[in-house]
């Protein structure tokens, strides 16, 4: 059997190293791209993560099937060069989800095709989440309730995975909200997970589990999903203490073979980062951090091309992309509230980067290619780049494309998260 490169991770804590891995959680390809030339650059492996919303046997909102996804992650491994061996495609939140207005029975059917989809796809780093009630239940379950439907998600993976290696699996049921907090950031701090927490979830999947024959795919629970107090809204970061987690790291160490996973670690200091890792929080998730950088950039390039032709900025980019939100408002009207000048504030600067759903739209890929047409073989002073992408005024940009700037961009914030999960030297 061979042993899953993450199940490397808990031991290295547990043999007294912190060390961990950034699991990018994003279909962007030019975020995938960079992490993928960040990966052959540094040696170390590259975790890529979909989302069941995202990416599901229906298509998602991205419009692929999990199949789709290996194959775009895979196509861009090859195209920069890095050897497919050094890719990990994990499966996030892995169960009704998508599905949980309907009743639980039908929502979990569902869930199934779901995560055999995932594993048929060779997706090794699989998170069951089945903590959310379906219609007719309430919001959330019981530990126990939520272990029974994991277990069974459980099974379905083992069953259609290929192994070589198995699956790891990551559970837990205290899993921030996706994409940022809704409400008062302060209540991430008082709702930090707490020990007792931890060893109730850790012990009812470990029945659920042994009740259903499935003590062998439990030996490859690798991490379980805790609220640490971190999280961000619209324009705020709750920071990590962690003076506030050291309970729950000192729980870590009665669970050989375990560590934390850390949802919504987006804009966290470099500190607080590495703060995360040493604490056993070794998995470090991170999305909308990712397309904001995205976003900054190609904003910053749109005013540059209005420099480079003589012209002071005139935002043509936003003004596409506020159309493209405003025709179809499904993805951020239920997010943010305000004003029409908050509103408009928000669409395109949240931290929680709603716009990031929106980049793949036909009329979102015509403004980008106009901007690219406009920028295609022109020399960028540094200067100039200084002044729209905060980069060094000695850099030129001479001959780079505009996804040259881009994945620097998406780099440069993914570069705090690979220091932060290197370990020591």
């Amino acid at each position: 059997m061979t042993t899953h490169p993450l199940a490397e991770i808990a031991a290295s804590f547990h043999s007294g190293r912190a060390a961990g891995i950034t699991s990018v959680c994003s279909a962007h390809p030019i975020v995938i791209e960079a992490a993928l030339r960040l990966a052959r650059k540094t040696g170390r492996p590259a975790l890529i993560e979909a989302t069941c919303n995202q990416v599901n046997q229906e298509g998602g909102y991205t419009g692929m099937t999990p199949a789709d996804f290996r194959r775009l992650v895979e196509e861009t491994a090859g195209r920069v060069g890095l050897d497919r061996q050094q890719v990990i495609l994990g499966g996030d939140h892995l169960g009704p989800n998508p599905w949980k207005d309907l009743p639980a029975e039908t929502a979990m059917a569902r869930a199934e095709e779901t995560i055999a989809a995932y594993a048929r796809a060779g997706f090794t780093k699989l998170h069951l989440d089945t903590s959310m009630g379906c219609s007719g239940e309430p919001a959330g379950l019981s530990d126990e309730m939520t272990a029974s439907r994991a277990a069974r998600l459980a099974g379905i993976a083992e069953s259609s995975s290929p192994g070589t290696p198995d699956p790891v699996y990551v559970i837990g049921t205290e899993v921030p909200t996706p994409g940022g907090s809704l409400g008062e950031l302060t209540k991430a701090r008082d709702e930090i997970t707490s020990p007792d927490a931890v060893g109730a979830t850790f012990d009812a999947h470990r029945r659920a589990f042994r009740e259903a024959g499935l003590e062998a795919a439990f030996s490859r629970v690798i991490a379980l999903v805790v609220q640490p107090g971190v999280e961000f809204g619209h324009s705020e970061v709750l920071h990590f203490d962690p003076a506030q987690s050291e309970a729950l790291t000192a729980a870590l160490h009665g669970l050989p073979g375990i560590v934390f996973e850390a949802h919504s670690t987006d804009y966290q200091t470099k500190q607080g980062l590495r703060s995360l890792v040493a604490g056993g929080f070794a998995v470090l998730k991170v999305g909308p951090w990712l397309t904001f950088a995205l976003r900054e950039a190609l904003y910053g390039l749109d005013c540059v091309a209005d420099a480079l032709d003589g012209n002071p900025p005139r935002g043509r980019l936003m003004v596409a992309m506020d159309d493209v939100m405003r025709a179809s408002p499904k993805n951020w009207s239920g997010y943010y509230h305000g004003d029409a000048t908050e509103l408009w504030r928000q669409r395109h600067f949240s931290y929680s980067d709603r716009i990031r759903y929106y980049w793949p739209d036909p009329a979102a890929r015509s403004a980008v290619e106009r901007l690219r047409r406009r920028l295609d073989g022109r020399r960028i002073p540094g200067p100039i780049l200084s002044q729209f992408l905060c980069l060094d005024g000695d850099r030129d940009i001479a001959g780079n494309s505009v996804d040259d700037v881009l994945i620097a961009a998406v780099q440069r914030v993914l570069g705090f998260y690979d220091e932060a999960t290197a370990g020591d030297p």
